[in-house]
């Protein structure tokens, strides 16, 4: 069964978009973070229009939730296309330094052109945007080593913009998750969903976890994705066929073991398990099917 549209846009990202485009004036570097899963699905399609000549750093969070192979393409993939990126763990901390290292690099960059306006430098202001969920407040809790801004891996929980000092060199304007009024791409909408990056309103968990089980089907054998079926088979005791599998038929049996045949608690225990990469370190995306 094909899962109806996805579309999620509530008023605290409308409200959020208009007070991040009042602030754009005042920040010099735009700290993008995408989701290690869906690097391409996290990027926000009006991105080039808020940088306006302002420094990018794209920041890649979550490296620990793919495998090695998966950060390592899209690695490549993103210096093909003349982005360098930075991969990270926000939640452990790992590949943090670098961020804060490029940054101030930026800051220094800034400087050295006002000095040479006879201006005297100053602190570089950076906006830390992306989709919600992506692990910014993380990221950002971790640059300033304590928790400075409410995080949590659900979507949705910074709702206002907040300015936080680091140190002398850095300041990072901590803005909400921002999404697209409408989400045209659906594949990319479904992956959005499978991440906990949007609301659960905006999605019938039974259907999105029907559609997570045909991508692994679809992915398997393919290294660098990191799906091992047989994974699903030990942890819930019911076999994955090949690609002839009927998800919906899968997930029935096995409510039937786990959750007493109710397939929606049993959904939303499969989708919980990925998003605790109880199932593996699984990309959803890898570079060979994105768009250049």
């Amino acid at each position: 069964m094909k899962t109806p549209p996805i579309q999620w846009y509530p008023g605290h990202i409308a409200k959020a978009e208009q007070q991040l485009k009042r602030n754009l004036d005042k920040v010099d570097l735009v700290i993008e973070v995408r989701d290690a899963r869906i690097p391409l699905a996290t990027g926000h399609p009006h991105l080039n229009r808020w940088l306006k000549g302002k420094q990018h750093l794209l920041v890649i969070n979550r490296r620990d939730m793919v495998t090695t192979a998966a950060w390592e393409a899209w690695d490549q993939w993103f210096k093909a296309q003349g982005q360098r990126t930075v991969w990270c763990d926000a939640k452990a901390g790992t590949g943090v330094k670098l961020v804060q290292q490029a940054a101030i690099r930026a800051g220094n960059q800034l400087n050295e052109r006002r000095k040479t306006r006879g201006m005297r430098p100053r602190a570089v202001r950076a906006l830390t945007l992306g989709f919600p969920n992506v692990g910014k407040s993380a990221l950002i809790n971790r640059l300033v080593k304590k928790k400075v801004v409410a995080s949590a891996r659900r979507a949705g929980v910074t709702r206002t913009l907040r300015w936080v000092r680091l140190g002398q060199d850095l300041d990072l304007l901590d803005a909400p998750g921002v999404l697209p009024p409408r989400l045209d791409d659906q594949r990319a909408a479904l992956h959005l969903a499978l991440c906990d990056d949007i609301g659960q309103a905006a999605y019938d968990g039974e259907l999105v976890a029907q559609a997570f089980l045909r991508i692994l089907i679809d992915a398997q054998g393919r290294a660098a994705s990191g799906v091992v079926l047989s994974v699903l088979e030990q942890r819930y005791g019911t076999p994955v066929a090949g690609h002839t599998a009927d998800p919906a038929f899968w997930l029935e049996a096995t409510a039937e073991r786990h959750t007493s045949g109710d397939t929606a608690r049993m959904a939303q225990r499969l989708l919980d398990d990925f998003r605790r990469s109880l199932l593996g370190s699984i990309a959803l995306e890898l570079p060979e099917q994105g768009e250049s």
